[in-house]
């Protein structure tokens, strides 16, 4: 690991919106590089809680994972990130991503091909924040002569959720890094980053691909417990390295590892049940992030 790893907190969208202020102030005080958001269907959008945690906060990185590209025309998500990317500039992260499809079926925005839609979508949106006219008559993305009035003054990253091994390739060669969901391990992270790299390779790119993975966490009173509970709402293995428990030296050898299995990023993840999600950001920056530098 030649750089320090970037480190992350989630904030969930099972909290009310009005919650968000007080855990975007402490992730943005404790010295956290990132605060991420979901956009899960129904709870909260992920541009208007990006931007209303950048407007609150000074220097923490925001980012949105993800995006789920059937629910937005690829012009009209190119026009939120492109302001979201010139109001704050350099502390936006956006990710695009298929969306869980049974939500997607449930507002009529189910496609037959989730890979092809999601190729299209990072082909044009990525043209678009660069400032191109796009005219593309795709399968399901087409625009005619469209060009942002306003794109970002400067290149900016769009990461692709990902993590079957077709949709891994697909982000190897058409986005500019890979969000990983909780659960995955250091060995199911090289492995990811061999499909990803496999992509780049037949694409012919060479530069940076950065991968941020979460991880499921859980700190303070009962944390063993909350995370057992995690777990298993989870669906994932009772098995090392799938999360974490306990203090600031046993979660950041967890980050660690997965920092030398490739991750640029790691985003602590807490239990859904955590007890007090503005001081969870506050330890993962006061406490996490110094033994990490």
């Amino acid at each position: 690991m030649s750089d320090p790893v970037g480190l992350g907190a989630v904030f969930l969208p099972q909290l009310p919106p009005e919650r968000l202020r007080e855990v975007a102030v402490a992730a943005d005080r404790s010295g956290l590089d990132e605060l991420w958001l979901w956009e899960d269907c129904f709870f909260e959008g992920g541009v208007a809680t990006a931007a209303a945690a950048l407007a609150w906060t000074e220097r923490v990185r925001v980012g949105v994972g993800l995006l789920p590209v059937p629910l937005r025309n690829v012009a009209a998500a190119a026009m939120d990130m492109a302001v979201l990317h010139r109001t704050f500039p350099g502390r936006a992260e956006v990710t695009v991503g298929h969306g869980v499809q049974a939500w997607m079926g449930q507002v009529g925005a189910r496609h037959a091909s989730p890979l092809t839609l999601l190729e299209e979508h990072l082909g044009a949106l990525r043209r678009l924040l660069a400032g191109e006219e796009v005219t593309t008559e795709g399968r399901y993305v087409r625009l005619d002569g469209v060009r942002l009035e306003w794109p970002p003054p400067a290149p900016v990253r769009v990461l692709a959720g990902a993590e079957g091994p077709k949709t891994l390739e697909l982000s190897g060669r058409a986005a500019d890094g890979t969000l990983l969901v909780a659960g995955t391990t250091p060995d199911r992270l090289r492995q990811a980053r061999e499909r990803i790299d496999a992509g780049r390779e037949a694409a012919g790119r060479t530069d940076h691909h950065r991968v941020v993975v979460y991880l499921l966490t859980a700190t303070g009173p009962d944390a063993a417990d909350r995370l057992a509970r995690s777990r298993t709402s989870w669906d994932l293995p009772d098995a090392e390295d799938v999360a974490v428990a306990g203090g600031a030296e046993q979660v950041a050898d967890a980050v660690r590892r997965l920092a030398d299995a490739g991750a640029d990023v790691v985003v602590l993840q807490p239990t859904a049940d955590d007890p007090d999600p503005a001081g969870f950001a506050a330890f993962a920056g006061e406490q996490v992030r110094p033994l990490l530098a």
